[in-house]
Formats: C-alpha cells, structure tokens, sequence
C-alpha cells in the first residue's frame, strides 16, 4: 500500500499526457480546415470579385478578395495563425489553474508566515484552499515535514533531504503540464515566418513569369504575383510576431510559478533545519 501513490502519479500524468496530445493533433487539423474554409468561401466568395467570378480581379478596395488571389499558401499562414491563439488562451487557461484560486505571491507569503510561527496544519489548509500546482507541491513539503517530525528518532539532515526530495518530486510531476504545447508555440515562431518566405517566392515567381512573356508584359498577372508575395510576406510575420509575444509571456508566468515554488519549498526545509539543529 505504501508503494500505491508512487504507481497512480505516473498513471495520471500519462493520461493527462495522452489527453494533451490528443488536444494538440485535433487543433492542428481543426486549424487548417478553418483556414481553408475561411480562404475558399470567406475570402473566395463571388461577391469579392468583378462580375461575381473569382477568376477575376478583386473588387476595388475589397482585401478578402486580394488575400484570396494571394494563393494556396494563404490558408496554410491563417491555420498557423489560428494555432498561435487556440494554443496561447489554452496554455493561459492551464497556468491560471496552476496558480490557484488567489494571487501567488500572497500565497507564498502567507505560507512562509505560517511556517515561520510553525502553524503547519494552518498552511496545509492555506493549500487546500489555494489549489492549483504550486499549492499542490507546498503541500506535499508540508505533509512530509509533518511526517518527519513526526519521527523525532530520524537524523536530521536525512529529514531535511527527505522533505527536499519530496518537493522535487512533486515538482516533476506539475511542471510538464504547465510546459506541455510550449513547443508548438516555439514551433511557430520559426513556421510563420519560413511559409510566409514560400508564398512570397511563389508569388515572385508568377510576376518575373508576367515579365517573362513575348511583348508587353502582362500587368494585371504581374499585379497579382507582387500582391501575392507581400500578401504571404505579412501574414507570416504576423504569424511570427504573435507566436514570440505569446511564447514570451507564457514563458515569463512559468518561470514565476517555478520561481514561487522554489521560494515556498526553500522557505519549508530552512523552517525545518533551523528547528531541528
């Protein structure tokens, strides 16, 4: 029975593992069926062009229409840019659960005061009502700090070792949620840009093709390869743009939680030793 918490952990962060995988595939595909279906019946609507005909130039001044001629590439850049949102609002969505239900930073505080006038029954209840993956790993500190000086026969730097290691081990276990799908951004980053340099040879190519014919060149062919190239060109640094804000400001929340974590388990086992000398 003692061996049972060590065998469900690892059970339940492979199901959520397996869970989140499924999430990351379905949104992918989702993504670029939107963006096709925003690129060929949104933007490639009849209404968008002269005489009702895709196959002619776009309205004057109707952009969904110049996008639409911009090419294939186009719905591939609007499915990246769908990723670069659906995966930032969930990953912003996960790390406030792993937050907790307060503000971290009065949380730790609180649980430092608690520990430091020995009130660990009190914090234990502080993270029972915090919730959340930085409560989750105090916690866990708290009870085996309850468990060692419980056993006041145990060597003291083996309990300070024991309660460091169960803070750790804690902290594996909550860390790859908050990290997971970080990649997919990071991805991104350097995905928009390249796709967005593919539409932009393609679309260079049709106009040296336009430059290319016996005569006058065609112009209205020559017009829609530059569009195309430029079309393709922001969309990819946009794409880029946002994956680098989201990435960034998703990184900078973790690296506060990991930091609140740290604080909080240091905050436990220097309680502990300076009680225990």
């Amino acid at each position: 029975m003692a061996n049972a918490p060590k065998t469900t952990a690892p059970a339940k962060k492979q199901e959520s593992g397996n869970s989140g995988n499924l999430f990351a595939s379905l949104a992918i595909i989702i993504c670029f069926i939107i963006g096709y279906i925003v690129w060929q019946f949104v933007m490639g609507n009849p209404s968008n062009f002269i005489d009702n005909n895709p196959e002619n130039q776009p309205l004057p001044g109707n952009y969904g229409g110049m996008v639409y001629h911009a090419g294939v590439v186009v719905p591939v850049l609007i499915g990246l840019f769908l990723m670069v949102w659906v995966f930032s609002i969930e990953r912003f969505i996960v790390i406030n659960r792993a937050s907790g239900t307060g503000n971290v930073g009065n949380f730790v505080r609180k649980i430092q005061q608690l520990i430091n006038g020995g009130n660990i029954d009190s914090a234990i209840s502080e993270c029972d009502k915090q919730k959340g993956s930085v409560a989750n790993v105090v916690k866990a500190g708290l009870l085996k700090y309850k468990d060692v000086s419980a056993n006041p026969g145990l060597d003291a730097e083996k309990s300070v070792l024991a309660i460091q290691k169960e803070i750790e081990e804690t902290t594996a276990l909550e860390m790859p949620m908050l990290e997971k799908n970080m990649n997919v951004l990071a991805t991104l980053v350097s995905i928009g840009t390249l796709t967005g340099l593919l539409g932009t040879v393609t679309g260079m190519i049709k106009a040296f093709s336009a430059l290319a014919t016996g005569g006058a060149p065609d112009s209205a062919k020559l017009a829609n390869g530059i569009s195309e190239a430029l079309i393709n060109t922001a969309t990819g640094i946009a794409t880029s743009t946002f994956a680098i804000i989201m990435y960034n400001i998703l990184t900078a929340k973790i690296d506060n939680l990991t930091y609140s974590i740290d604080e909080a388990g240091f905050s436990i086992v220097q309680t502990y030793a300076a009680n225990h000398k």
